[in-house]
């Protein structure tokens, strides 16, 4: 039998006039894996702080059980600004000693992409006063999962990691013993590590068994019964759950729900969105061409992010742009935006970027753009427009917009500087999205959101007509309002992975692995047996084989264009598409080919 870890008696907490927490009991048990989801601002923070015993509850008891050794990620670090990296990751602890550590070098690699911590100035004597926020947060990271503990707590813990840092992550705990109570926004993230739920809701909480997917659809089947919603087609969390029953088997490797339950549920609901349908209306609006790059260089300061890059982004095209930090994500979008804003006149450092003459763009940046503080939070949203067009007949006042981002009819009349960041950003994008684009650029969109404002705003991309391009490192939210992937892997070029995120860490995996030395093999030496002659040629043949993968790339991307604008014809899409699987044997082939030429060279 499982042992009970933490016991929460009837705890309450009140804020003010507002009750978070009403009378809650919980256990934590060996084992347990829990994720917590509701709305920002619903309790879910001061939940698991008072779990861990870092805030008193008003009333009820917290009970740990004698020796539990608890670590925990808050939001807000307690790391020394005067110590170094070394110190508070590894202590007093010798080189030899942690180096030769399993879990300390996979924790190092895992979290920083190597031993020697690259990206930090001095390594693990880099000092931690200067660093940036997320730089601190995946110090802290580091920090909590190299020691052994019986119970983890983490608030967030994959705000400021890339793709492949939660990928790791979701992994390395999913092989941890330590019981797991996280709060994040990230769903993917959910399925992956989490076996139970817990939804923060109006001062009580619910548990659910199983990760995400179990949790979306026993709520969706649970506000049925209930009767909760007057017209089920309008119920988010079905579309949600039909999302993830229609979509890609990667999505969860775990589905442990009732298939016949879930199937009958969704039987009315719609697809996410009728693709072809606003293929059609995005080119009504925008033309056929958006933006057109030829041979273009994108540089930030002395360094060069991107060169020869040339790159359609057409009517219609919902891209999702994953890479590794500092490959130019953001860079290629600020680029675009110059351009557009400077109808052409603004170029990149080299080549040429043609922008449509119809084309409006809405630029959602990491920056939170700042209003004035007394501002209503509705006055703000009807200085753009009181109405919103959002395509196929759909219209809405900027109230039900509101309504739609969370802001209540009486959150409506709140003063912006009375907003919290996560609700700063929700009205930024709301103001985008009233200004009636039909480009939208959207820089890490997910940040600051709870799950439900993410699934309503989904729902609202599903059926927006127009081009858009998503830099995210929420990985569901790109699968979910996106249709092709596009990679920044660091080697200045874009690329187009038919596979998805899973293509993506599987090509930056192989990266990794060619460019780590064996061993045996100090860095200036070539492969035993291969003699510098021999290496050189390699060499050579390396630089035409990766100007090859270039051009297969290339013609990739512009097959998808192809069966994109015959989407109706189906036997020209099937002759298209035999095209593509044979030159994604070819690409298969010359990366294999890449990565025997690398070893060698």
């Amino acid at each position: 039998m499982a042992v009970n870890l933490v016991n929460v008696e009837a705890v309450s907490k009140v804020y003010g006039t507002r009750a978070l927490l009403d009378g809650v009991s919980l256990g934590v048990s060996e084992g347990d894996r829990i994720g917590v989801v509701g709305r920002n601002g619903d309790g879910k923070t001061t939940l698991i702080r008072m779990l861990a015993r870092l805030e008193e509850a008003d009333t009820g008891r917290v009970t740990h059980s004698g020796g539990l050794r608890l670590g925990v990620l808050t939001q807000h670090d307690s790391l020394d600004p005067e110590a170094t990296v070394r110190h508070e990751v590894i202590g007093v602890m010798a080189d030899h000693e942690w180096a030769g550590s399993a879990k300390i070098r996979d924790v190092l690699t895992g979290l920083f992409g190597g031993l020697d911590l690259p990206g930090f100035e001095n390594g693990l004597d880099t000092v931690i006063g200067p660093l940036s926020g997320g730089e601190r947060r995946r110090i802290a990271l580091a920090k909590l999962l190299i020691d052994d503990q019986d119970l983890i707590v983490l608030d967030e813990p994959t705000n400021h990691l890339d793709v492949e840092g939660i990928s790791w992550l979701a992994k390395h705990l999913q092989e941890r013993r330590s019981a797991l109570v996280c709060v994040t926004h990230d769903r993917w993230f959910l399925d992956q590590v989490c076996t139970r739920m817990w939804d923060v809701q109006r001062g009580a909480v619910h548990e659910y068994e199983g990760g995400y997917s179990d949790y979306v659809f026993a709520r969706a089947e649970r506000e049925r019964i209930a009767a909760t919603e007057e017209t089920k087609r309008q119920n988010l969390m079905r579309k949600e759950l039909a999302w993830l029953r229609r979509g890609a088997p990667a999505r969860t490797s775990k589905p442990r729900y009732r298939i016949e339950a879930a199937n009958e549920l969704i039987a009315d609901v719609p697809p996410p969105r009728d693709t072809s349908e606003l293929m059609k209306f995005a080119n009504a609006r925008l033309g056929k061409t958006v933006f057109d790059l030829e041979d273009v260089t994108v540089t930030a300061g002395p360094k060069t992010l991107l060169e020869h890059l040339t790159w359609q982004l057409g009517p219609g095209d919902r891209i999702g742009l994953v890479g590794v930090n500092g490959a130019g994500k953001t860079s290629l979008l600020r680029a675009l935006a110059d351009a557009a804003v400077s109808q052409g006149e603004i170029q990149p450092a080299a080549g040429s970027v043609s922008v449509g003459k119809t084309v409006r763009l809405a630029y959602l940046s990491q920056d939170v753009t700042e209003l004035p503080g007394s501002l209503r939070v509705l006055e703000a949203v009807q200085q753009i427009r009181d109405r919103v067009d959002l395509g196929k007949g759909r219209e809405m006042t900027a109230g039900q917009l509101c309504e739609q981002f969370g802001f209540t009819k009486e959150k409506q009349w709140t003063p912006v500087g009375d907003l919290s960041g996560g609700e700063r950003r929700r009205l930024q994008l709301l103001r985008l999205l009233m200004d009636e684009p039909n480009v939208l650029f959207l820089d890490e969109p997910t940040n600051d959101l709870d799950i439900e404002t993410l699934t309503q705003l989904e729902d609202l991309l599903d059926g927006w007509p127009g081009s858009m391009v998503v830099i995210s490192h929420d990985r569901f939210f790109i699968e979910r309002t996106t249709d092709k992937t596009l990679a920044l892997l660091g080697d200045r070029t874009l690329r187009m992975l038919p596979r998805g995120i899973d293509e993506y860490l599987e090509r930056r995996r192989k990266m990794i692995e060619a460019a780590v030395p064996t061993p045996a093999a100090a860095p200036a030496q070539t492969k035993p047996g291969v003699s510098a002659a021999d290496a050189r040629a390699a060499k050579k043949e390396l630089q035409k084989v990766e100007r090859q993968l270039d051009k297969v790339s290339q013609k990739e991307a512009k097959l998808h264009a192809q069966i994109a604008d015959n989407a109706t014809d189906f036997e020209k899409v099937a002759k298209l598409d035999a095209e593509l699987r044979e030159l994604v044997g070819e690409r298969d082939e010359l990366e294999m080919r890449w990565l025997e030429l690398a070893e060698d060279a």
